[in-house]
């Protein structure tokens, strides 16, 4: 049986030595044969030439490096894409999933399972503030959508070589890989371990950056749920009510022969239908992104150059 484990990184130079150390002395405790599948997302760093230095211990390390920066999902789809194991587990390369872990996931694997989630209990060296927005994020996906995903449950999993062929036929251009595992299904277990803080360098995510956990957040719900559409029609709906009602109550008080104060009613309700015609156009306006770059056919990445693969497998187009 062969062990493709997959790594998603950008700008890890930091911790790519204890990293490789960790991952090894925990797979020597496996009687198991693995590759180790390194994606880099276009690093600017020291990352790759530290890749390459490891190669000549490490024979089994394999190296794909994006055109360009695109992200973890993508990357991820990529590390699936090359990997040839039997089973497939992938992880960030921060060091905060710990690669002791893994053991226990194949032992799982080996009882039955075909996907193996790692639920997070404890997110050391992580703010309130993230984790009260994490914990909202995934209660919200979970209402309004067709799928369950574990809270704290984050991307270090199994997969089989099943799960893994089902996975790399989706051809969505952004892709939400929380979401794809639930919802491919098949037999899956759970684990629980506590997770470090980050071993060196920063975090990779930011709100003011194009891969952020806000945009990971919509693309969740969006992708699983048509619910925010039907929303959108509801709210519009109550609101022509309401405005009907209030059309019918200035024509009561009319007949009546009474005046009433116009300047501030008015100015309330088109406040009101405009803020509430931006919100659902806003809402509609995402579900149209999403369609336009998925029928423009682009692929979800591009790979520069991949080291340590087969050369038939180097000249694979993506």
């Amino acid at each position: 049986m062969l062990l493709s484990l997959v790594f998603s990184f950008r700008n890890e130079e930091d911790v790519l030595d204890e990293l490789i150390g960790r991952t090894v002395r925990a797979l020597e405790t496996v009687d198991i044969s693995y590759e180790l599948v390194f994606v880099n997302d276009s690093s600017t760093d020291r990352s790759l030439e530290i890749l390459n230095s490891h190669r000549a211990a490490h024979p089994n390390i394999r190296i794909i490096t994006m055109s360009r920066q695109f992200g973890v999902s993508p990357c991820i789809m990529a590390g699936l894409k090359f990997a040839k194991g039997d089973v497939v587990i992938y992880m960030d390369a921060d060091l905060q999933d710990p690669p002791e872990l893994i053991p226990e996931m194949i032992l799982l694997y080996k009882n039955g399972a075909d996907v193996v989630n790692t639920v997070r209990v404890v997110r050391r060296g992580e703010s309130k503030t993230k984790m009260l927005l994490t914990r909202l994020a995934y209660r919200i996906i979970n209402r309004i959508s067709d799928i369950h995903l574990l809270e704290n449950a984050g991307d270090f999993k199994l997969l089989s070589r099943r799960v893994v062929n089902e996975v790399i036929r989706l051809t969505e251009y952004q892709p939400y890989t929380r979401g794809l595992i639930p919802w491919v299904g098949f037999r899956q277990e759970t684990l629980t371990y506590e997770r470090d803080a980050r071993f060196g360098g920063e975090s990779k995510f930011s709100l003011l950056k194009s891969f952020n956990p806000f945009n990971e957040f919509i693309k969740g719900f969006t992708a699983f749920s048509e619910i925010p559409l039907y929303l959108s029609l509801v709210f519009g709906l109550l609101v022509a009510l309401g405005a009907f009602c209030y059309l019918l109550f200035i024509l009561y008080h009319k007949f009546l022969g009474l005046t009433l104060p116009g300047w501030a009613a008015i100015m309330a309700v088109m406040l009101l239908l405009g803020g509430i015609t931006l919100i659902t156009n806003g809402v509609i306006g995402i579900y149209i992104g999403r369609m336009f770059n998925n029928i423009k056919g682009r692929p979800a990445y591009i790979v520069e150059s991949t080291t340590g693969f087969d050369p038939i497998d180097d000249e694979v187009e993506h």
